[in-house]
């Protein structure tokens, strides 16, 4: 019978050589054919500190670029503590990426709410929540409705997850909640869950009842990445594609996680909902 132990083991010899077999290739490199649909991602700048121990946002923006993506949700984006005070120039980040930060109400220093912030590139915000996640650290969610230029309406949550087993389960039940009881929508989750774990004790089951098992990719830690905590996924899986690393030298220097990314298709839910209805 196999151990936890083992398991966790076998988990991240089988990242190493996946590693390995891409040869620490940037992840992005051009398909012969130009993908449809919108590109989203997610990336835990980890406060903007590399690796290296440096503080650079210039860095941090330099990989943002990389990405390329359509709708982006950054985590640890603000100080955690006091003012929460922003860590990057959002307008200098807008003239050199094209994204403009979805608006957050109340706040004078922060970019985001509890460090999410979602950058999108071309549409029009809906409507914006904030909402704060129960358990013993300062968490919280942003959940936005997009409408994007030429693609319909997409309901984005970005979230980062408690470092605390017991928190982490809470933060799922609320975010379930949350969703069930508001109107049905094409909506995906991005953001570092904290979690690698499957099985009884994992708060990723509780995702799955309305998003299904989420792909696992490792993006943790970034020189050598064996564990998956950052996650994205839908509640209509017929509308996101495979979901891949973004694997550059920048991005291992920049933070202590991968950027993860992955195409919507909106087209294929076409008449699905209502997106005259609010969030």
């Amino acid at each position: 019978m196999r151990t936890k132990r083992d398991k966790l083991s076998a988990s991240i010899i089988a990242s190493i050589r996946e590693h390995r077999r891409r040869g620490g290739a940037a992840g992005g490199v051009p398909s012969e054919e130009p993908e449809k649909g919108f590109l989203i991602a997610s990336y835990n700048v980890h406060k903007c500190v590399g690796v290296d121990g440096k503080f650079d946002p210039y860095r941090t923006k330099e990989v943002i670029r990389e990405i390329g993506a359509d709708v982006l949700a950054l985590q640890e984006a603000d100080t955690r503590f006091g003012e929460r005070r922003g860590l990057l120039d959002l307008e200098w980040l807008q003239r050199e990426t094209g994204l403009s930060p979805v608006p957050i109400a109340g706040l004078t220093k922060a970019h985001g709410w509890h460090g999410n912030v979602i950058l999108f590139r071309e549409g029009l915000v809906r409507d914006v929540h904030q909402v704060k996640l129960p358990g013993l650290e300062p968490r919280g969610a942003l959940i936005s409705e997009l409408e994007l230029k030429g693609g319909g309406v997409l309901r984005v949550i970005a979230a980062h997850l408690g470092l605390l087993h017991r928190s982490r389960h809470q933060q799922a039940r609320m975010i379930i909640d949350l969703l069930r009881s508001r109107a049905d929508q094409p909506t995906v989750l991005l953001g570092d869950l904290n979690e690698w774990r499957l099985g009884d004790r994992s708060s990723l089951n509780t995702l799955t009842s309305v998003f299904g098992l989420p792909t696992a990719v490792a993006s943790f830690p970034s020189r050598l990445p064996v564990l998956a905590l950052d996650r994205i996924m839908s509640n209509r899986p017929e509308i996101l594609g495979p979901v891949a690393v973004h694997d550059s030298a920048l991005a291992r220097l920049a933070s202590d996680h991968l950027p993860i990314k992955a195409r919507v298709r909106l087209d294929v839910t076409a008449g699905v909902g209502d997106p005259d209805q609010d969030i």
